[in-house]
């Protein structure tokens, strides 16, 4: 089959190459020429797709990277895996409706169309289906197939993959779903259909709000047991004992990504314009979340004041700039905000990430450097945000004459302070 994804990021890239890697004529179609040109040269940007997958499917003609929307012409299969953003606090749907009017004017009676970008339930049918239809003449159900299957990306994930990873399939009608399910069943190893596209379309929003609310938990539990003088790490790994009616979650500098900055938002923005009613967990858990960056620098300020020292004029070394461990993916890092706060008190900030090589939205006062034993030494205060694998721990205990360490990489003792 011809397959067209569109986006060519952390979802479409993957879903792309495995489609293509199982027999598909795939095209990969993003609007960033910069992006395709990389592609087209064999250059992944993506932890979870090698460069040489990228390669063997050029080199086999299985996949083709463009920024040209008449090279989705001709398509079987469509599917949309665009980013959703917030803009104040609203969905932002405008790359959902670009996609839509592009892939309007070559849908065919026939061809399947699936929306995997994250959105509120309604999405597929009220929004992105009528852009089909008005643009291509066909209704949705009756002459082509639509449906609704939520990307279940994690970057960094050596075990569960795009492959291995169960993938939640619907469709608006029983045709829809059929041919959903067939498409990606020949990808994954699991598919988990559903009723219809809201269903799924919430499972998605359940998913990241199940872990956003837990991760604010835990992250005001450990504010609270640091003033109480209570070891909150060994209080949650005594706790992770249980067998039986817990899940471990741990504290952080912040959220990052969009699954927990972003996703739950939609949902509590469809429950407050539907039902008018507030999601109070999902309000209550981002403002915890979006203010730790605002702990931790409160944290470093702290632990300077105790050295009769000042942030302001001290050299700050932060390791790490993804919001994810052993992933390049700086996307609403809590990382950026704590270096802008940490620039504003004063401090000489430097940073240092083996995984983030894009250009960043970040205050040109900031030093990018490597971890070497003369950086650290330098610094008046280490701080790990970003607990990389390929740090060496061993290093930054011996050269850092002090850490504050957010993710409990390092053992604590009296040069190193955690969370």
């Amino acid at each position: 089959m011809r397959v067209v994804v569109v986006g060519q990021g952390y979802v479409g890239l993957p879903l792309a190459v495995r489609a293509a890697e199982v027999g598909h004529e795939v095209v990969g179609y993003d609007v960033d020429a910069r992006r395709i040109k990389s592609l087209a040269a064999g250059a992944s940007f993506v932890e979870d797709v090698s460069s040489e997958r990228i390669r063997a499917a050029l080199d086999d003609g299985s996949y083709r990277p463009s920024d040209l929307a008449r090279d989705c012409g001709g398509f079987d299969v469509a599917v949309v895996t665009v980013p959703t953003p917030l803009h104040e606090g609203t969905p932002d749907l405008r790359y959902i409706k670009e996609s839509a009017a592009t892939l309007a004017r070559y849908l065919r009676p026939g061809a399947t169309v699936v929306l995997e970008s994250t959105t509120y339930p309604g999405t597929t049918e009220e929004l992105f289906a009528p852009i089909l239809e008005d643009g291509s003449g066909l209704k949705a159900g009756a002459d082509f197939h639509l449906g609704y299957s939520p990307e279940r990306i994690d970057p960094g994930n050596a075990v569960w993959g795009f492959q291995q990873t169960p993938k939640v399939v619907s469709g608006v009608d029983a045709a829809s779903l059929a041919s959903v399910r067939d498409f990606y069943g020949q990808l994954v190893d699991t598919t988990v259909p559903v009723r219809s596209p809201r269903e799924a379309e919430l499972a998605k929003l359940l998913e990241n709000t199940f872990r956003h609310v837990n991760i604010a938990l835990v992250n005001e539990i450990a504010m609270f047991a640091h003033h109480l003088d209570i070891d909150v790490w060994q209080a949650i790994d005594a706790a992770s004992t249980k067998p039986f009616g817990f899940m471990k979650f741990t504290p952080g500098p912040g959220v990052g990504g969009h699954c927990l900055p972003i996703d739950p938002s939609y949902l509590s923005w469809r429950v407050q314009r539907e039902l008018g009613q507030s999601f109070r967990f999902v309000e209550l858990a981002n403002d915890i979340n979006s203010h730790m960056p605002e702990y931790v620098a409160r944290r470093i300020s702290d632990l300077f004041n105790q050295r009769r020292r000042s942030v302001n004029g001290s050299r700050i070394l932060l390791l790490g700039l993804a919001y994810k461990k052993n992933t390049g993916d700086a996307r609403e890092s809590p990382v950026l905000r704590i270096s802008q706060l940490l620039l504003d008190m004063g401090a000489q900030v430097r940073a240092a990430d083996p995984h983030v090589v894009e250009d960043l939205p970040v205050d040109a006062r900031l030093v990018r450097v490597e971890p070497v034993p003369e950086e650290l030494a330098a610094a008046d205060l280490v701080v790990l945000l970003t607990d990389h694998d390929g740090f060496d721990y061993e290093r930054i205990a011996e050269y850092a004459p002090f850490v504050l360490d957010c993710r409990r990489r390092l053992t604590a003792g009296p040069t190193i302070e955690v969370l």
